[in-house]
């Protein structure tokens, strides 16, 4: 069973970079943020239907360790993959990279607990069969 992954491709703005010269340590978080986004994108696309308005997920919790410095002109991607499936949340991981030489080179892991939420009723809900099966690959 090999885990639903997705590589997302982050264009780093000017505005990203600190006085040190690499970027700021709070864009990690956004990259990943937008990683996710990249992610469900593409889980849709398998047609998973995701009712936004009424279910879907909140973020309950994030870490990042970071590993090594990002710069200006780096190339950077994120892969994200559903690392833990519960039965109300799921966890999702993530790994920064940049490319040094033509070789990837990990800048920075994170991981988010992420609850099913039903915001009609502003309650967590079980995750959906359909969901899981997705995620994890079965």
């Amino acid at each position: 069973m090999t885990p639903f992954k997705s590589k997302t491709r982050i264009q780093i703005r000017f505005k990203d970079i600190d006085k040190l010269g690499h970027v700021n340590n709070a864009n990690h978080i956004s990259y990943f943020e937008s990683a996710r986004l990249d992610y469900f994108n593409e889980l849709t696309s398998n047609n998973l239907k995701i009712d936004w308005e009424n279910e879907g997920i909140i973020l309950a919790k994030i870490e990042m360790e970071y590993k090594q410095p990002i710069f200006l002109e780096d190339k950077v991607f994120v892969y994200t993959w559903v690392s833990h499936v519960g039965s109300k949340s799921f966890e999702m991981s993530c790994s920064i990279g940049r490319e040094v030489n033509g070789q990837e080179e990990i800048a920075a892991k994170g991981k988010a607990i992420i609850v099913c939420f039903n915001y009609k009723t502003n309650e967590s809900i079980l995750m959906p069969e359909s969901w899981k099966a997705l995620m994890i690959g079965s």
